[in-house]
């Protein structure tokens, strides 16, 4: 984004929505998690319900996690990226390269969570955070990392609750200009603070060239419909397009963080008949419902062309098991 953008898009958003890197987090599959190796608990205690799944490591597994963090095969930084680690947000490696003792008080620390099974402190904790109502997917709290997808993986498996763990997403930080769209966007895509504006695209927080595409196509649909005086329906959030715009205007502020798509924007309470399935099961439920409420949505659209009118997808019967996972 060229610097006379950024700062027309910081005057109107205001500076503190608009964000200049991605400090972003792994997110993991809840199904793969080890729950005989983690505990729910507050640090503390506090708060009346759970929020976090604990993963506690002994002295032993925690200096065998850094000692091979260490090693770890990193991404080297571009130049314009140099200025990331003096803004706050130092990724796990870094943070360990000032002292073996150093995430034990940063992003590992145990105080004030007591593991029930043994009823001590553990020597270290990795906390996950919900990242949905449905507690199918958690990030990985304050684990913003440089490591290449595969060490991240490799490394995070000496994490007991995390041997065999699956990822919606992958720890990363990269330059990267965005906004707090949840905070800024109205359902629209337009500025809450400038209507006569729209957003779209990777500066609204989607990930990835195929997401961002998507989002560019929405905010035209969107455009249009303000253009022959419409109200603006986007389609429903049980379709990967909708669930990306319903992330974009409707997650929570405080944790807002690009994502690309993927099954940990869907909310199981969304969909019908699933609470009693499988993971693969599921997944096909799910896809079987956004294929039928896509096609809903797109017969409510204006018709604009041949093009617009033939389908845009393949049926579900033509996609592979992999494909469906």
């Amino acid at each position: 984004t060229a610097f006379q953008m950024e700062e027309f898009l910081a005057s109107i958003t205001g500076e503190k929505d608009l964000y200049f890197y991605d400090a972003i987090a792994p997110i993991v599959d809840a199904d793969s998690i080890d729950r005989e190796s983690a505990f729910l608990g507050n640090r503390y205690g506090k708060g009346e319900e759970a929020a976090y799944l604990n993963c506690p490591m002994t002295r032993e597994e925690y200096y065998a996690f850094v000692d091979e963090l260490l090693k770890g095969d990193t991404v080297p930084p571009q130049n314009f990226e140099k200025e990331i680690f003096f803004q706050g947000c130092q990724p796990i490696e870094a943070i360990a390269a000032t002292g073996r003792e150093t995430l034990r008080f940063g992003p590992l620390k145990p105080v004030g969570l007591d593991d029930p099974k043994t009823g001590r402190r553990p020597y270290a904790v990795l906390q996950l955070r919900p990242e949905n109502k449905s507690l199918t997917a958690y990030n990985l709290v304050g684990f913003q990392t440089k490591l290449k997808w595969g060490e991240q993986s490799r490394l995070f498996k000496m994490i007991p609750a995390l041997r065999n763990a699956e990822y919606f997403r992958m720890g990363s930080i990269h330059r990267n200009t965005y906004a707090n769209s949840p905070r800024v966007l109205a359902s629209d895509l337009s500025l809450k603070s400038r209507p006569d504006v729209f957003l779209s695209g990777q500066v609204t927080g989607v990930e990835g060239y195929l997401e961002s595409s998507a989002c560019g196509i929405l905010a035209a649909l969107s455009i249009l419909s303000r253009m022959e005086k419409r109200e603006f329906v986007p389609p429903p959030k049980t379709t990967l397009l909708g669930s990306l715009h319903h992330f974009l205007t409707e997650s929570d502020p405080k944790h807002f963080s690009p994502m690309n798509a993927c099954f940990a924007l869907f909310e199981r309470t969304w969909f019908d008949g699933v609470s009693t399935l499988k993971k693969d099961q599921v997944r096909t439920k799910m896809l079987e419902q956004s294929l039928r409420d896509f096609a809903g949505w797109r017969e409510t659209q204006p018709a604009r062309s041949q093009a617009m009118s033939e389908p845009a997808f393949q049926p579900l019967t033509e996609l592979s098991p992999a494909e469906v996972q």
